[in-house]
């Protein structure tokens, strides 16, 4: 039996997927959660093998929640799931401690795999990604730029792109406004910015938002 939690913001994608896993061969044992005190509310009340976690987690990156995940439960597996394909995120995502990344549009028996190889403890990487992770090893000067970019600058990029304040990034992400505008600054500063047209055009053309 594998224990997995989904995670993820969207009721219908929550279902989907736990009606998914329940018709697989392998058995599974699977609990949900919404949002991302709910998910470690669980986590700490109850071992898992796996989790699957939106890298969209609602108010709260899912790349941030990986990070929590892989310091205070460092042995359990995760799989990301995204609707921004693997070139977006992937290789962010194997960097980062997942142990799979994952299109929602993969299949099930893709997604079997991946859960199996994340309670084992391994990386299990789809040919994509494994192209991706391997040209990112031999021509890292080729990675685009925003891959310069720390987790939580990338966040607060893709919140700036969708038109979201500064002062509501500093709400939603529990920081002080000056703390959100500096990150906004050393956004402008890497990728070389001149105002929030270049940051809108930027995120619209590699598919951040």
């Amino acid at each position: 039996m594998i224990t997995v939690l989904v995670i993820d913001d969207h009721l219908m994608i929550r279902k989907g997927l736990m009606r998914m896993l329940e018709e697989l061969d392998t058995p599974y044992s699977v609990d949900q959660a919404e949002d991302a005190p709910r998910a470690f509310q669980k986590l700490r009340s109850a071992p898992f093998d796996a989790v699957l976690l939106d890298v969209a987690l609602g108010e709260r990156d899912g790349f941030d929640v990986l990070k929590t995940i892989r310091s205070e439960f460092p042995t359990l597996g995760v799989v990301m799931l995204s609707v921004y394909p693997e070139s977006q995120f992937a290789v962010r995502a194997i960097r980062s401690g997942a142990h799979a990344y994952l299109n929602k549009g993969c299949s099930p028996e893709e997604l079997d795999k991946a859960l199996q190889s994340a309670k084992s403890g391994q990386v299990f990487l789809t040919p994509t990604t494994a192209n991706l992770l391997a040209h990112d090893i031999r021509s890292p000067s080729d990675r685009p730029p925003h891959e310069r970019l720390s987790n939580r600058e990338l966040q607060v990029l893709r919140l700036l792109a969708s038109g979201v304040t500064v002062q509501d990034i500093a709400s939603q992400l529990c920081l002080s406004g000056n703390t959100v505008s500096t990150y906004r600054a050393r956004i402008f500063e890497k990728l070389e910015f001149k105002n929030l047209v270049d940051l809108v055009d930027y995120a619209r053309a590699q598919q951040l938002k």
